[in-house]
């Protein structure tokens, strides 16, 4: 598959369900160190629990590090952006299709991502879900 981020920024903006950032541990530790925080300072300023763990603040309008079209925290940035889109649930032909070939300008751009690639960010993302 091919894909390279065009910086549309709009992985970043909610729609529908699809409006949680969620984090790992290991997440908020970086964006705390990120900030030049503690992660405890990090996680009460920008983090909310429900259910499903930890995630960024909803600020009904997209990410709160969303800049113009830019990711303010892209060298932080939590596991869920990174691995994007590359996620188990898109993994199908309808998913792809409709979720993100649709939605997203970088699919069939840039370099070709191997099946070894997309497996290795398949595998970050559900140890992700495994540990939030």
């Amino acid at each position: 598959m091919r894909f390279e981020c065009q910086g549309s920024g709009k992985c970043c903006v909610s729609r529908g369900e699809h409006g949680f950032v969620y984090l790992t541990p290991k997440d908020r530790r970086s964006l705390g160190k990120f900030f030049e925080t503690t992660t405890r300072e990090f996680t009460e300023k920008y983090c909310q629990k429900d259910e499903g763990g930890w995630s960024l603040r909803d600020d009904q309008k997209g990410c709160v590090f969303l800049k113009g079209k830019q990711c303010s925290i892209y060298e932080a940035r939590p596991t869920q952006c990174r691995t994007w889109p590359f996620w188990p649930e898109n993994m199908n032909a309808k998913a792809w299709k409709r979720d993100v070939a649709s939605f997203c300008p970088g699919i069939g751009k840039g370099d070709v991502w191997s099946g070894m690639e997309i497996r290795k960010q398949l595998r970050l993302q559900e140890k992700a879900e495994e540990n939030p």
